[in-house]
């Protein structure tokens, strides 16, 4: 029984070292299955805490997901240090079970009231004792990295809102830039949300646990923004090609390649070189639709819709099918032309400030809704 336990001690804390390894010190989007059985486990049990109450209950539960898979990847590495050393112990000094146990948990907590268990003390405690400290020191310099890439996708999540409204949706992204007459702004907003999408994609990939991070109001969301900004793109380029700013070219192609990327941690498949005439799952009436909204707003298309539509679906084939399943991982908010989710809902537009002009009369509601379906 000692070599059985000794070999099965020493598997577990190299299986545990692996996973430290992967989880907190190698930035190269390693798949951890501790954080992935964490994360499936939790979203489980949060769902639970919120059967009926509708979306607003659904992120309020999800919105601890993230902190509780960090307490839980440093208990289950704790716990899983502690029995290592545990059986290690019992199978090299042959001291009865409990004793070895409680020598393990007496080094690896650096605690020492085990010490007097036997005259000498051996590597395995001097090793035990020095895991507890390093395994809580790699989890709290983990989490300023993970806080300022946190802090940098916020930013412009919370600076969108003015342009797309709550939540973020394509169209809505065009039509307030034609409306309020800030259309030259839109090369500085492809800008910088290509920045952020290369800056997500490798953040994302290489620290899992930050796709489950919320943003701090219900309806706003890091994936969905970044998805509305990729559809105003695909929607300009495909509608007024000889007027839409090349920033907008380089938006898609950073936002499907950061998709990409962070599917790929999370082992999510997809088709990496999509048919550009292949189908797509947002229908062609709601793509019209929007086309006649953004007609509405003073947004003056140099094609008609069925005319753009092949290109916009050139386009949007590259990152739909990513994008769909990563919001219904992530319990996204279920915004327009953002896919289905995993819990009962129909898609929110987003709200619109009334146009409020001084002498009038104030309006009933302070904010309104655009006229336009989506799934």
């Amino acid at each position: 029984m000692g070599w059985i336990s000794g070999v099965a001690g020493g598997l577990l804390l190299a299986v545990l070292g692996v996973s430290v390894l992967r989880t907190l010190v190698v930035p190269r989007g390693l798949y951890s299955a501790l954080v992935f059985r964490l994360w499936w486990v939790l979203r489980r049990l949060l769902r639970l805490g919120a059967p009926r109450g509708g979306y607003r209950a659904i992120d309020r539960a999800q919105a601890w997901l993230a902190p509780l898979i960090l307490i839980g990847m440093l208990a289950t590495w704790l716990g899983g240090a502690f029995a290592g050393y545990g059986l290690l112990l019992h199978a090299r000094s042959g001291l009865p079970w409990d004793t070895s146990f409680q020598e393990a948990g007496s080094s690896l907590f650096t605690l020492g009231f085990a010490s007097d268990v036997r005259q000498r003390l051996s590597a395995l405690d001097f090793l035990a004792a020095a895991t507890g400290p390093v395994l809580i020191a790699l989890q709290i310099a983990y989490l300023p990295t993970l806080y300022a890439a946190y802090n940098r996708r916020e930013l412009e999540v919370t600076l969108l809102e003015s342009r797309a409204g709550e939540p973020a949706w394509g169209p809505e992204i065009l039509a307030r830039q034609w409306l309020v007459e800030t259309e030259t702004a839109l090369p500085q907003l492809y800008r910088s949300w290509e920045l952020l999408a290369s800056d997500v994609g490798e953040s994302h990939s290489s620290y899992p646990v930050l796709v489950a991070f919320r943003s701090p109001r219900p309806y706003r969301h890091w994936l969905v923004g970044l998805v509305a900004v990729m559809d105003a793109a695909a929607l300009h380029l495909a509608l007024s090609p000889r007027t839409a700013p090349p920033q907008a070219r380089l938006t898609l192609r950073a936002g499907f390649t950061a998709l990409r990327d962070i599917a790929r941690a999370l082992r999510v498949p997809f088709d990496a070189d999509p048919d550009p005439a292949g189908p797509i799952l947002l229908s062609y009436p709601e793509f019209e639709e929007a086309v006649v909204m953004l007609d509405r707003a003073g947004f003056r298309a140099e094609r008609a819709p069925a005319d753009a539509w092949p290109d916009f679906t050139g386009w949007r084939v590259n990152y739909e099918a990513v994008a769909y399943e990563l919001c219904r991982r992530c319990d996204a908010v279920p915004a327009l032309w953002t896919g289905l989710r995993d819990f009962p809902t129909v898609p929110i537009p987003p709200l619109r400030p009334v146009d409020r002009r001084p002498g009038q009369e104030p309006p009933d509601s302070s904010v309104t809704r655009p006229q336009a379906p989506g799934t």
